[in-house]
């Protein structure tokens, strides 16, 4: 059993100036509803004296916690350190740039108390730049075409979990931002709710085509991660056969012209392609070959399998 009702997780780097007022925000939506809670701060690496009123709020008020990271390691790592601090039966995300608004923390409650697991955020309205909703907007279509979730945004950092799907991933790198696929690929159900959107009060954004374009890039570990982790011969083995049929196509259409016409193929760039081809789809096998022998030497290290009810057992 949890300590909390509730764990609010907040990554943050120098927001200073918000801390306190989120933290007032916090209190005062969830007080009215009989919900014990915390607040976790975790301190990405602020060079702003954020930590020092995360430690006077904690001075104040025993259900603030906070950690300090030595550099910025990002908010992925903000993230699982903060999920692994959870006790609360419910854990919900949030910026501390002021943009959320803790006014929707009774309605992501309801729809986890409905009998979700995640609840994400969809900002509709939003009051950003647009330098960062128009590669948001192509990130989360992406996102929602390959991964099969169908939710509008990815990138909100407004979610609620319950506690044993947060305690079940692992978050590195941008994978923050697929939480929802992650979650999904085990079973968990994900739904979302229209939320408040603020104009930033303080600071300035920290999201633009750069983020976006490493954010593409762990699309393709979270496609490999949730289709592929289990069974690497599936897509090695594919691509390598794929590549293996295609060499040796080539190479017999150039047998058969040789035989036909006498012609010489040895100086021909498409013998060079043909028998590139055919080594590439090789190596691709042997690869799909490796990942399979590994995946059998660690399988039974970690469950494959994830259960939801259990009567009987002591």
């Amino acid at each position: 059993m949890n300590k909390y009702d509730i764990s609010f997780v907040i990554p943050l780097k120098n927001e200073a100036e918000s801390i306190e007022a989120l933290y007032k925000g916090i209190v005062e939506n969830t007080l009215p509803l009989g919900l014990s809670f915390e607040i976790i701060f975790i301190d990405d690496g602020s060079t702003d004296g954020s930590f020092e009123i995360i430690k006077n709020l904690s001075k104040n008020d025993t259900r603030v916690k906070g950690i300090r990271f030595r550099r910025n390691f990002g908010k992925s790592s903000a993230l699982s350190a903060g999920f692994k601090l959870a006790k609360g039966d419910i854990v919900i995300t949030m910026d501390a740039d002021l943009q959320d608004d803790p006014v929707e923390i009774p309605r992501f409650i309801e729809m986890i108390n409905r009998g979700y697991d995640v609840v994400s955020g969809w900002k509709k309205v939003r009051y950003d730049p647009l330098s960062k909703t128009l590669p948001s907007r192509l990130f989360n279509k992406l996102t929602s075409l390959v991964t099969g979730v169908k939710i509008h945004d990815f990138n909100c950092g407004f979610k609620a979990y319950r506690n044993e799907v947060v305690k079940s991933l692992e978050i590195y790198g941008e994978l923050h931002r697929y939480i929802p696929a992650l979650a999904y690929s085990k079973g968990f159900t994900v739904t979302e709710i229209v939320v408040t959107h603020h104009p930033r009060r303080y600071g300035s954004s920290k999201y633009g085509w750069e983020r976006l374009f490493k954010g593409f890039l762990d699309l393709f570990t979270v496609v490999f991660l949730t289709r592929f982790i289990k069974r690497p011969m599936h897509i090695f083995g594919s691509t390598g056969i794929l590549l293996f049929l295609i060499g040796f196509l080539i190479n017999l259409y150039l047998v058969f012209h040789k035989f036909l016409t006498g012609a010489l193929i040895g100086n021909r760039p498409l013998l060079t392609l043909g028998v590139l081809c055919m080594i590439l789809g090789i190596q691709s096998l042997s690869i799909g070959l490796l990942g399979e022998m590994i995946n059998n030497l660690t399988h039974g290290q970690k469950e494959e399998y994830y259960i939801v009810e259990e009567v009987g057992i002591e």
